[in-house]
């Protein structure tokens, strides 16, 4: 499916290719100061254009088509669009028959019987995260002082992310990353037990984002090997603070008042310019791709306003139904 939330209900829609792309978020509060300007610092943030992404570069051009009346949200369903201008289909007529490994090109073929618009990956595209960063921006301004803030710490394995992006530029390869994400200033109480826990609508919301490969809080996989004398939090004063966070600020599924701060690996993108062995339908053989088109080096260079973004529908959903808000 293609929405997520409770109280502040997220959807989704369009292709890469297609006329538009938006987001349409229902449960959203009357009251909150919006404009299409609000949203151009976290778009900028996205765009493609610098070293190492795609020469495709969008306008991104918002347009708020309801839930707004004099720069205030009406409670109504809030809706913003964006239309798609820098395409070149024609880079992506070969892969009907000829998928690209590591895409959702076969996969989206075989579920949806062919009917699916592959046309620069269609709704499995990157591209579509720009409605995920609109909401992001609404739901930062229901957040009130908790902020949410996501870097790239490494590409390529390397911390020196400028040297590995060159370096996968000269051999036409492509390199994934890793982003860190911190929640500060949270109030205690947020989440459920199991199912709904903090962390796991977390980690819902963020494999969402095309190309996330894993997830892990605090100590995360490192505390396999730890001791529980070396792991607990020993908690230093009544407001729940912490000494250590390896719990990253989340316990029984329920934030505790401390920073929550994971970490995603990214994986390289799939779309390369070296020669890829994949199955050719037409021939019924396996064959070489070359793809065309545009794409990134490095993707991971612009998906961290994606996760923050999308950390924040999660908190804000939370808040809204715990009325924090």
């Amino acid at each position: 499916m293609n929405s997520f939330g409770r109280m502040f209900r997220v959807s989704i829609f369009g292709e890469s290719h297609g006329i538009q792309i938006g987001v349409v978020i229902d449960g959203c509060p009357p009251g909150i100061a919006l404009t299409e300007d609000d949203l151009k610092e976290d778009f900028a943030r996205r765009r493609a254009g610098g070293r190492g992404t795609t020469p495709r570069v969008e306008p991104d051009i918002p347009s708020i088509v309801s839930g707004v009346f004099q720069g205030k949200t009406t409670g109504a369903p809030l809706t913003i669009v964006f239309e798609n201008t820098n395409i070149k289909s024609g880079d992506y007529s070969n892969l009907w028959d000829q998928p690209r490994p590591g895409h959702a090109d076969y996969t989206a073929q075989q579920k949806y019987d062919g009917c699916n618009d592959p046309r620069g990956g269609g709704h499995f595209s990157g591209r579509i995260t720009l409605g995920i960063v609109a909401a992001g921006v609404v739901a930062k301004k229901i957040l009130g002082s908790v902020s949410v803030a996501a870097t790239l710490i490494e590409a390529g394995g390397s911390k020196d992310i400028a040297t590995a992006v060159e370096a996968a530029i000269e051999s036409k390869d492509s390199i994934g990353g890793l982003i860190e994400c911190r929640c500060t200033n949270m109030p205690v109480g947020l989440g459920e037990p199991f199912f709904d826990s903090a962390e796991a609508l977390i980690a819902h919301m963020v494999f969402a984002v095309p190309a996330t490969r894993g997830i892990e809080f605090g100590s995360g996989f490192a505390c396999a090997s730890m001791k529980g004398s070396e792991h607990n939090d020993c908690i230093s004063d009544k407001g729940g603070k912490t000494v250590t966070n390896y719990a990253s600020g989340i316990n029984g599924g329920i934030t505790n008042g401390n920073d929550i701060v994971f970490r995603v690996p990214i994986k390289p993108t799939s779309s390369i310019g070296l020669p890829q062995d994949t199955y050719n339908f037409k021939e019924k053989s396996v064959s070489t791709l070359l793809i065309e088109g545009r794409h990134d080096v490095c993707i991971a260079i612009r998906i961290p306003v994606v996760i923050e973004c999308a950390t924040a529908i999660v908190l804000a959903d939370l808040m809204l139904q715990e009325r924090k808000w």
